[in-house]
């Protein structure tokens, strides 16, 4: 019996570490090409819950705790970054990727306020299938009625001159499609219906340690598989330049690699996910850039996409704390002093749009593509 639980126990192991033979090829035979100045593109995906209470995942909190929560984020973020801009003057911004399953209205009227203020953008976030398996007519009902709602709020974009409203996705404890054996999701076609919702891009990843990664990593691709099928981002083919996708959501990944900060005997993973116990540093920012998630043929424009849970009480340094002020302090001050990478903080929508404008072959600064295709709701332009 013993044995028989060391060997589950093996093969848990060896499925979280999937990645690990793609990460090693990756190291070997990725190289820095020199450009002066290279282009980092930073989006911070959070899975902005105001009704988490830590250590107690089905708890929530009380609605007027939410409220306090959220009121002093929209106050006390904007005065912790608004000092450091990147190279086109933007500061550095979240999306916020709001839980549907918990929609309150007075919550989104504050949030897309804050929104429309400069500090963000508001993106679709669901947890589903916790209980027990949801159902395919259930999850686009989700989708499709929360969707609708957030476009009524001014959040969300569309493409283009298009009325139907886009949007971005996370999932809800990384089971993208049903990618975790079952757990947390349980509609196996969930990709094919996040296309047919509207979805543009996918955001869970990287989340290694969690049996749901893939063993795809550090890239911004198309689904290879049939939509149709269990984690069809199992496979992909990479955004590519002279190549526009046709295959959507895309799967925008964050760089995922092994961390040494410990020393070489005691390696960890760096998912760039951003807590106080992982605070954002010019070290992890190298590593970061050192994952090399670009659009190939345009290798100067380097994608990261952080991560991060905005209202969790307990990561307050990492979010708009000394943590945060320092990162972005030392990393304007480096950008400026030596002149070989330019920052641009963007949102997830943002984000997808320069590298819709690299697979179409445009060049120059990343940042004149922030509204390439698809646009705000509530923009003029």
């Amino acid at each position: 019996m013993a044995m028989e639980r060391l060997g589950e126990q093996t093969v848990k192991a060896l499925r979280c570490l999937r990645w690990l033979p793609a990460y090693a090829w990756q190291q070997a035979s990725r190289r820095d090409r020199r450009h002066v100045p290279v282009h980092l593109i930073i989006a911070v995906a959070d899975h902005f819950e105001p009704s988490i209470v830590p250590a107690q995942p089905s708890a929530f909190a009380s609605a007027d705790e939410q409220e306090r929560r959220l009121e002093r984020w929209c106050r006390a973020y904007p005065e912790a970054v608004d000092a450091f801009r990147d190279a086109d003057g933007y500061p550095f911004r979240h999306t916020y990727f709001y839980p549907a399953e918990q929609y309150d209205k007075r919550l989104i009227d504050r949030l897309a306020e804050h929104c429309h203020a400069g500090w963000g953008e508001v993106e679709i976030h669901l947890h589903h299938g916790l209980t027990s398996v949801d159902t395919a007519v259930n999850l686009r009902r989700a989708l499709s009625e929360f969707r609708d709602t957030l476009s009524g709020h001014g959040c969300l974009s569309r493409w283009q001159d298009e009325r139907s409203p886009r949007y971005a996705f996370v999932h809800g404890n990384s089971a993208l499609a049903n990618s975790a054996g079952g757990r947390w999701c349980g509609v196996d076609e969930e990709m094919q219906i996040l296309a047919e919702t509207g979805c543009y891009a996918d955001l869970t990843l990287p989340s290694a340690p969690h049996p749901a990664q893939v063993g795809k990593i550090n890239a911004l691709y198309e689904c290879a598989l049939p939509l149709s099928r269990r984690a069809p981002h199992r496979r992909g083919r990479d955004l590519s330049q002279g190549r526009p996708p046709t295959t959507f959501p895309l799967i925008i990944q964050g760089p995922l690699g092994l961390s040494f900060a410990r020393g070489w005997s005691r390696p960890g993973i760096d998912n760039a996910a951003l807590t106080t116990a992982n605070p954002p540093t010019m070290q992890r920012l190298r590593r970061w850039m050192g994952a090399g998630v670009v659009v190939e043929g345009r290798s100067e424009w380097r994608f990261i996409k952080l991560h991060c849970h905005g209202m969790d009480p307990r990561d307050e340094d990492a979010m708009r704390g000394p943590a945060l002020k320092s990162f972005l302090r030392e990393v304007k001050n480096e950008s400026e002093a030596n002149g070989t990478y330019r920052i641009h903080f963007v949102t997830a929508r943002e984000m997808v749009n320069i590298a819709l404008a690299a697979c179409d072959g445009r060049d120059g600064n990343p940042g004149n593509y922030r509204d390439y295709r698809l646009r705000l709701i509530t923009s003029s332009r």
